[in-house]
């Protein structure tokens, strides 16, 4: 993998500014959920990923390309933090009928990398 951009919120505002790679934003959140890939054995090591995740997703999932994924990472931002992006950035979100769903799975990734941001006082 590639060297990933600081967790910061200089970096959640490029995501949401499409200004970091689809690729990259994947990446991120499989850093932050824990899986690492094992050059060595050239595949990817879960071992410190959730049960819940490694269950559904013994590889990490395109969160950009796949809804499920998603639907699952957005059920696993805690409540209190599911407005971060609004609260925290004054995010105003994007304009319905003019955002696609490749946006609105940027702006679940950078809520989610926001709130572990959050929760891990980065």
């Amino acid at each position: 993998m590639s060297k990933l951009p600081p967790l910061t919120t200089e970096t959640i505002w490029a995501i949401l500014n499409e200004e970091i790679d689809d690729v990259v934003v994947n990446q991120l959140v499989w850093h932050y959920l824990g899986y690492r890939y094992d050059e060595d054995r050239g595949d990817w090591d879960n071992s410190n990923v959730s049960d819940d995740w490694r269950e559904k997703y013994p590889q990490p999932p395109d969160f950009i390309a796949n809804r499920p994924p998603t639907v699952q990472l957005t059920r696993s931002i805690p409540k209190e933090n599911k407005q971060l992006l609004k609260q925290k950035l004054g995010f105003k979100g994007y304009k319905i009928g003019e955002f696609t769903p490749t946006q609105a799975r940027r702006a679940t990734a950078a809520n989610w990398l926001l709130s572990y941001l959050t929760i891990h006082n980065f």
